[in-house]
């Protein structure tokens, strides 16, 4: 059995933990309930994009890893995708999608182990944001099936979530506290996680 399990987590700042006053973060939170030896490492970055995820995700998550360890990525974008600036989204969904899928492409290439949590909702982004960041989830979701891949919805579940909307909405309008980043620890907790942990290391 392979017990050296690297973890690294890439995405926005919703993976960096923005916002919360602990510094744990959703991804905090779910370490210490896994109870599991692990080697985990935080690459989340404030205003990604897949385009950057996609951009950076070998050059910093490679190095981390190791030959014959468990390596897994953990990957969660989109949000920042559907922000509208200039009259336009950052990144169109249908570009966001195949960047999921070069990125889990790319995994599967190198024997890395990946897992995918949906984008979260931006709370004060309006329900124009709301509506295209569900629709992308749901595209992002079958993107996953289709590589069996596990995928974790969290857009509507959050932004139906009093705690994480009043923790973003008191705070900077986007990103909740600890109680918010709980709820979002919680729905992963649920989703195939622990059943993902446990997975024997597949041959590459």
């Amino acid at each position: 059995m392979i017990e050296d399990i690297r973890i690294c987590f890439v995405g926005d700042s919703f993976v960096q933990g923005v916002g919360d006053p602990e510094y744990r973060g959703w991804i905090g939170r779910v370490l210490e309930a896994t109870g599991e030896g692990m080697t985990a490492f935080n690459l989340g970055l404030r205003r990604d994009t897949s385009e950057d995820v996609l951009q950076r995700w070998r050059r910093e998550a490679l190095p981390r890893f190791l030959p014959g360890a468990d390596n897994r990525l953990v990957v969660s974008f989109g949000s920042n995708d559907m922000v509208e600036e200039g009259g336009a989204v950052r990144v169109e969904a249908a570009r966001c999608v195949r960047n999921l899928e070069l990125l889990l492409d790319g995994c599967r290439d190198r024997g890395v182990t990946p897992f995918v949590v949906g984008p979260p909702p931006v709370a004060d982004a309006g329900d124009a944001h709301l509506r295209r960041t569900v629709a992308l989830a749901d595209a992002m979701e079958g993107a996953c099936r289709e590589r069996y891949v596990p995928f974790v919805a969290t857009t509507s579940e959050l932004a139906a979530d009093p705690v994480w909307t009043g923790e973003a909405l008191a705070g900077d309008g986007a990103h909740p506290g600890g109680g918010g980043y709980g709820r979002l620890a919680a729905l992963v907790l649920a989703g195939q996680w622990h059943e993902w942990i446990r997975q024997p290391l597949r041959d590459s």
